[in-house]
């Protein structure tokens, strides 16, 4: 593969082949049904069919395809286990790898980014890719003080395709949703489509990286690469030594592993908006490191990829965000709902029903309740299932709150940290880690 394939015509009859291809598998399973084969034996199949083609799909596309893939790899807990199951697989691949471009292409990026002279500063480069990601793929390489860097190249035309992509997946948005029952689409596709911008800048991903870097230097738990050099279109920081991604102790991890890593992923995600004042916005396993220590000491935590962030207007996550959990967790259900109205969650002249709100907030609430915290992805189905059923009254509420644009990446960073948390199966001091460092949480 010589580049990102570009041309619109061809992407767009790609994405749009899915969810035919899907109706044609349901058609063809029906007729296996009619000549006996069993109801179960045969829905498998069309849903192993499915999740090959949809995410095998969305990989090789590569740009907004594949961060459309990414992003409801965090969801996939939610969904129930005969859905789950077939698809959970193709989502790991997701995650960690995608096709790589040749060298002589990286090879001419470099030159045009970082200059003629690239070879002087990077002595050294890997003729293969060691990971891959939505708009770029990453090679080992060796600076010319001795550092072990990667280097992070952009696929040509991955701005529009990224574009294009998310174009062509928020029209089908209804069609594509029916390949993953149960995950609004719509809402997924717009927030790609807002932030694509910023994650196509590498200059703005260095500055967000280093000054997490900066903010984590010497923590014993979390491990953030620092910048060494960037480009338009090339990144180049510290290498961090990793044992794998998160991906794999999601797979085969032990408890002990889960847990930890759990405990560390949840700090990260409250301590880095309180230590940087921007928000680590892209919560899929791929980005996070398995760190052994060589001495037999406890686990770290490697953090990558910077594109996605959040930049706060306030030192940290809203001092109302924290209240507002508290007060639900208090069941103080007017001081909720005022609160509510306040941070226009709530719009002038609606009414809800008190008890209604404190059992939509649960799976944010729940958490909060008990000194340890053990996520599942049991518990997330309940909580998905619950608030997405037509017939619930939770369902009714939904239609009448109101997502404030300060808080739309908020919410969904927090939702996909959930699902990662379930993913994991971790059991977590939640309520401690919010006390420690979200704001208005503790009081």
């Amino acid at each position: 593969m010589t580049e990102l394939p570009r041309k619109a015509v061809a992407r767009t009859a790609r994405l749009a082949a899915l969810p035919l291809g899907f109706a044609g598998r349901n058609a063809i399973g029906l007729g296996k049904r009619l000549g006996g084969r069993p109801a179960e034996t045969v829905m498998t199949e069309i849903q192993q069919r499915t999740a090959e083609q949809l995410f095998r799909t969305l990989g090789e596309l590569k740009g907004g395809a594949m961060k459309f893939g990414q992003a409801l790899s965090v969801l996939e807990a939610a969904l129930p286990d005969e859905l789950a199951g077939p698809y959970r697989e193709q989502l790991t691949l997701l995650q960690d790898s995608a096709p790589p471009m040749p060298t002589s292409t990286v090879r001419e990026i470099l030159a045009r980014d970082l200059g003629a002279d690239w070879r002087e500063r990077l002595v050294w480069l890997d003729g293969g890719p060691t990971a891959a990601a939505s708009i770029g793929q990453v090679h080992r390489g060796r600076w010319v003080d001795g550092r072990d860097v990667a280097v992070k190249v952009q696929y040509p035309g991955a701005g529009e395709a990224l574009r294009s992509d998310l174009r062509q997946l928020a029209r089908l948005a209804r069609t594509v949703g029916s390949l993953v029952p149960g995950i609004d689409v719509k809402p997924l596709v717009a927030e790609l489509q807002a932030r694509a911008a910023d994650e196509l800048d590498y200059r703005l991903e260095a500055e967000a990286q280093q000054q997490y870097a900066d903010a984590f230097a010497g923590d014993p738990d979390i491990v953030v690469p620092g910048v060494v050099a960037v480009g338009g279109t090339v990144l180049v920081t510290e290498w961090l030594d990793s044992e794998s991604s998160l991906a794999a102790v999601i797979a085969d991890g032990t408890q002990e592993d889960r847990d930890r890593f759990g405990e560390l992923f949840a700090r990260f995600l409250f301590a880095g908006p309180e230590r940087t004042g921007m928000l680590h916005a892209d919560p899929h396993p791929g980005n996070f490191r398995v760190v052994r220590d060589p001495d037999g000491g406890p686990a770290r935590m490697g953090v990558l990829d910077y594109g996605a962030v959040a930049r706060l207007p306030t030192a940290g996550l809203p001092d109302a965000m924290g209240r507002l959990i508290r007060l639900a967790a208090q069941r103080d259900t007017a001081g909720l709902v005022d609160g509510l109205r306040a941070e226009g969650f709530l719009r002038p002249g609606i009414t809800v029903d008190p008890d209604q709100v404190l059992e939509y907030l649960a799976p944010f609430v729940e958490p909060t309740q008990v000194e340890r915290f053990r996520f599942s992805r049991e518990w997330m189905r309940e909580q998905f299932q619950r608030i997405n059923d037509p017939r619930s009254e939770t369902y009714t509420l939904a239609m009448k709150l109101n997502l404030p644009p300060s808080y739309l990446l908020i919410h969904r960073t927090w939702l996909g940290g959930v699902g990662m948390l379930s993913q994991l199966e971790a059991e977590a001091p939640f309520r401690g880690i919010l006390e420690e460092h979200l704001p208005g949480f503790a009081g």
